[in-house]
């Protein structure tokens, strides 16, 4: 059996899984996906979204990229986050990192991986603004889980950031930014407590002002 044969062989086994315990579960999921969440992950193949916080497909809208970055001109994500907030109506976001990222890993060892350099500069910014809380830490392990951690947090500020979800809290519309973190060792996700409901947590220079000024551009 070739590889390919394996992995389709795999979702026919899945499927049947499914269907047995289930019989309505693909009716029912052809019809409409209702998430209340998107997940805004790493793409490390440990970190599976939907299984680690067990949820079904169609509960939970999913963005993944290395080391769960939110820039400011990745369309992709940009994309993504819109149609979750205007077309599916999500009322939480999640940025999850994980201990043991290897995104965090080469940013602290200062490997050159060439394109994946310019995608992890922001984890080398943040590592450059926490320098003396990292630096007295007592072990390298201790330094990369922490900066997973503050990884995290400065991307709920980024995607606060966004026109997407200021517009939405403009609106009224309920939506909160959480950011959690994944243990490999345990299996266990940890609320690492830097939730935002609403654009007062963010300096007045990130806020947008939707009261209709002109623009220059």
């Amino acid at each position: 059996m070739t590889a390919l044969e394996d992995l389709l062989s795999r979702n026919r086994e899945w499927s049947a899984r499914k269907t047995e315990q289930d019989p309505d579960f693909f009716a029912r999921l052809a019809r409409q996906q209702t998430p209340d969440y998107l997940w805004i992950g790493c793409s490390d193949a440990r970190v599976p979204a939907n299984q680690i916080i067990g949820m079904d497909p169609g509960e939970l809208f999913v963005h993944r990229n290395i080391a769960n970055q939110v820039h400011p001109i990745d369309s992709n994500l940009l994309a993504v986050l819109q149609f979750a907030v205007r077309a599916l109506g999500v009322h939480h976001i999640i940025v999850c990192g994980h201990y043991g990222c290897g995104g965090v890993r080469a940013s602290l060892d200062r490997v050159a991986f060439n394109m994946v350099d310019n995608w992890l500069q922001p984890i080398r910014d943040i590592q450059r603004l926490h320098h003396q809380e990292l630096a007295a830490l007592p072990s390298d392990n201790a330094r990369m889980d922490r900066l997973a951690e503050l990884n995290v947090r400065h991307q709920v500020i980024n995607v606060c950031r966004t026109r997407t979800v200021q517009s939405s809290w403009a609106r009224g519309h309920a939506l909160s930014v959480h950011g959690m973190i994944y243990s490999l060792e345990n299996g266990h996700i940890h609320d690492i407590d830097c939730s935002i409901d609403g654009p007062d947590a963010l300096e007045p220079i990130f806020q947008f002002d939707h009261a209709g000024g002109q623009s220059p551009f």
